[in-house]
């Protein structure tokens, strides 16, 4: 899986926390942003790999070790029995290597794993986080967060209460689309500064800092592995 503290320095750290910063300097929401390597197992890809290959080297072995016709009175011909059994053979290492593979080398495990799968998986883990790392528990309930996910390529953005009922689900999604298309086009820390900084100002609006904001949670980045 992909290793989140590898994609950054110590300088991006500091460039997101100070990010945070500045946004709540602007608004009473409390943003938090999450980069994960990885938001599930995904063992059946693993095994559809396996069974892939499987199915690769049993074809192979029935090409290549063909039951031999035998002229009248030759005894030397291989019993079919033979033929079955590197069939079997070939079938279990095939499972076994493709399975290997898949853990492995995980473009080809991405590549058999349904993106309505992965888009599940990080949704499930991305509101796990949230309620974890107890952004939930802001005083206004005005928490949200940024969520990147390595493995699958894809973000979330979760908000509480008080942030869905001024910017609304569609809103939410909006920016997290933006998120992405950053993510695509640039580093991921200029990309996660540059969300944190247009959702300061979007949420500035609706939810403007009001004197001396208590800060709740921590505005450094949480980094899972």
């Amino acid at each position: 899986m992909g290793t989140a503290s590898r994609n950054f320095s110590d300088d991006d750290r500091e460039r997101i926390n100070q990010a945070v910063k500045q946004a709540e300097t602007i608004t009473s929401a409390e943003i938090v942003p999450v980069v994960a390597g990885s938001s599930g197992r995904y063992d059946r890809a693993e095994d559809i790999v396996g069974v892939w290959v499987a199915g690769l080297l049993i074809v192979l072995t029935w090409l290549f070790y063909p039951l031999p016709v035998s002229d009248a009175g030759d005894w030397s011909a291989t019993h079919p029995l033979w033929q079955l059994i590197a069939i079997l053979i070939a079938g279990v290492v095939g499972f076994l290597l493709g399975a290997v593979l898949g853990t492995c080398y995980l473009p080809l495990r991405r590549m058999f794993t349904p993106v309505s799968q992965m888009q599940e998986e990080v949704y499930t883990r991305a509101r796990q986080v949230f309620y974890d790392n107890r952004v939930h528990h802001t005083a206004g309930a005005s928490g949200v967060l940024l969520y990147v996910s390595l493995y699958e390529h894809q973000a979330a953005v979760i908000a509480d209460q008080t942030v869905l009922d001024k910017i609304d689900q569609a809103g939410l999604h909006a920016i997290c689309t933006e998120f992405t298309d950053r993510l695509h086009t640039e580093s991921m820390a200029s990309a996660l500064c540059e969300t944190i900084q247009h959702l300061g100002e979007r949420l500035a609006t609706d939810l403007p800092a009001t004197g001396e904001k208590k800060n709740e949670l921590s505005d450094a980045l949480v980094e899972l592995e």
